[in-house]
Parts: C-alpha cells; structure tokens; sequence
C-alpha cells in the first residue's frame, strides 16, 4: 500500500488511514510532497480574497455551527448593502483580488443585500466574486449567477448520509450533492469543503469525504478542523486533532494538485501557526475578513473568541512563507481553466476496510 510520504509531487494518488494521521518524520514528508506540487501548479503565488460576512441569520440546525436557528443567545442581524458596497469601492486593500459574500442560509439577505451588492461590485470594480450562502433555489442560482458572481462555495461538511444526517446538516446529503451538480452544470466555479474531526468521525470516515470531492465537479476544496461551537449540542466535544485537518490540505493537494484549496482562519485556533501550517501542506488561497467590526463577533460558526484574518495577518503569513500574493484573481484563473469532463456518475461511497 503506496504512502503518501513516498510517491513522488506530481504523482495523483488517494490517501490511506495512515496518511491522514501521520506525525513526525512521515508527516514532514507528505508535507513536503504537497508543497512541492502546489509550487510546481502555481510557484508560489497565492490567491488572495477578501470575505464579507453579511447575515447571521439561518434557517437550518446543524448541530456544528453557532449561526443553528436554535441558538436563541444569538444576535442577529443583516447587513445593508450601501456600506458595504462603499467600504470595497474605496477601502478594499490593494491586494484583494477577489470578494467572497457569506451568510447563513437567509433568502431574504440574498435579496435584500446580496443581488444588488453583485451588481454594484460588477459594474463599479473588476473583483471576481463568489458566494456562499447555503441551499437556495434554481431561479436564485440563475439570478446571483446573472448579476455578476462567478463561484458558488458549497460545502457538504460530512460524506456520509446517515453521518449527515446525524449532524442535522442542511436537507439530505444527496439533495446537497444534487445542487452542487446543478451549479456546475449552469456555468458556476464550484468549490466545496468537509470538516475534519467532528465528534465520533473515524480515519474511515475522513476518507469518504475525499472519495466525494474526487467524484464532484469542483475547481476546489476546503478542510475545516471542528473547533466546538458555543451554544450548540457539541458545545463540550473536544476539538478535532490539528494534524487531520492539515494532513487532509496536503492529501487533498496530492490528490488533486490543480485545486484550490484554501488556508482556513480557524486553523489559528487549532494551534498558535496552524494557518502558515496549512501553507506549508498545500493551502493556496488566503482570505481576509474584511465584515465591519460591529457585525463580526455576531458572525459565529464556531467560537465567539474568532481568529480575524486581517490584511497584516495574510500579507504577514504569507511573507513567513516564502510566499507572494498572486496578481491574477481567483475568477480569472477559473475562466482561464479548460472545463473538466464530469460523467455525471452517481456517488458511491468506498467499501470502509480496516
């Protein structure tokens, strides 16, 4: 059984229990093997995008995430569009290429803030821009695709259906791959993401969720480490093992080394340098926060003590790195990319071995 630690940088491949669990000597190595075929794909330019968070507000109950509509603690709040829209028309730091818009699962902010917040980035600035905003319907879909965004971030957390289920994700597992599909079928860039570590998961179980990213239309994929969310069922779990999470950036590069994959900001909660960790397994692509200070600690996936990613923290992480901000955006390489040739096969999970 080939190692991840031993197969050359530019060889594809898929990774074993061990690979993901890896410490030491071993880890190094596949670490390593990562880097080398993120700088042999993109030398060492790093894609760099700013985030807006504009609703807290979400009509589902996931039992990982502090936003769950159940958590009664919460204030919520929407954000207008107009200051928003001049905060990154005059305001937005020179090295940001590309705008990522996120909410909770709110229709109503879709409307409200989104749609002419897209329109005004797309006639006012050259940002690319993505979304993400949970399970929305096709028209919708159609109508931020319209305005002027290009990549749609649906994440499925968990690749397995009774594990989804357990964990009160959005819907069923299949309707969240169907809708994943239709994106990528109506012209989106579609990246997707899992979380490595949640409570009861298996080396076992972190495998499928590679099985399922491999099997899905994407131009990338996110690793999210599960850090305990304030006010949820899993408020006392502990914190998954940090070196799941960037084991899985690094076999989730070798396995696909033409993918973007991001450096997480709650990498830093994980441990003091997990976010440069993660540049150094294969990460990217590096995201600012760039939501106004009074909505910020409303925004809570996770815990309320957030780890902000500002501009001096990125440009920092990445100069510790060897590392430089990319010039071209993320959109324009996704337009520049020769589309994939997806079979449309349906997702069949592996057989679990020992």
């Amino acid at each position: 059984m080939t190692s991840f630690a031993s197969i050359p940088p530019d060889c594809d491949a898929f990774p074993q229990e061990a690979d993901l669990s890896s410490a030491g000597s071993a880890q190094a190595r596949m670490h390593e093997h990562a880097a080398a075929a993120t700088r042999k794909e993109f030398g060492k330019k790093v894609f760099v995008r700013a985030v807006l968070e504009v609703s807290n507000f979400c009509r589902e109950n996931c039992t990982y995430c502090g936003m769950r509509r159940d958590n009664v603690k919460l204030s919520r709040f929407r954000a207008r569009h107009e200051p928003l829209a001049e905060m990154l028309l005059l305001h937005r730091p020179a090295s940001v290429t590309d705008i990522n818009i996120q909410a909770g699962e709110d229709p109503v902010a879709v409307r409200e803030v989104v749609l002419p917040l897209i329109r005004t980035l797309r006639r006012e600035t050259p940002l690319g821009i993505s979304v993400c905003l949970g399970t929305l319907t096709p028209a919708l879909y159609r109508e931020l695709h319209a305005a002027g965004a290009s990549i749609y971030i649906m994440k499925f957390e968990v690749g397995e259906a009774a594990r989804y289920r357990e964990f009160s994700a959005p819907g069923t597992l299949d309707e969240r791959l169907e809708h994943v599909r239709l994106l990528a079928q109506t012209g989106w860039s579609v990246s997707s993401g899992f979380i490595a570590g949640l409570p009861g998961q298996t080396l076992a179980d972190l495998r499928l969720n590679f099985a399922l990213a491999r099997s899905l239309p994407l131009q990338g994929c996110s690793v999210s480490p599960f850090i305990p969310g304030d006010e949820t069922p899993l408020a006392a779990a502990p914190t998954g093992d940090p070196n799941w999470t960037l084991n899985s950036i690094a076999a989730l590069r070798l396995m696909r080394p033409d993918w973007i994959i991001p450096a997480v900001s709650a990498l830093n909660l994980m441990e003091p340098e997990g976010y440069r960790h993660g540049l150094r397994a294969g990460a990217n692509l590096v995201t600012m926060n760039l939501t106004p200070d009074d909505l910020r600690a409303d925004y809570v996936i996770y815990q309320r003590d957030r780890f902000i990613m500002t501009e001096e923290r990125v440009l920092d992480a990445l100069a510790a790195e060897g590392l430089e901000p990319s010039q071209t955006g993320l959109a324009d390489h996704y337009g520049r990319r020769i589309a994939g040739d997806f079979s449309g096969e349906p997702y069949r999970a592996p057989v679990k071995t020992a």
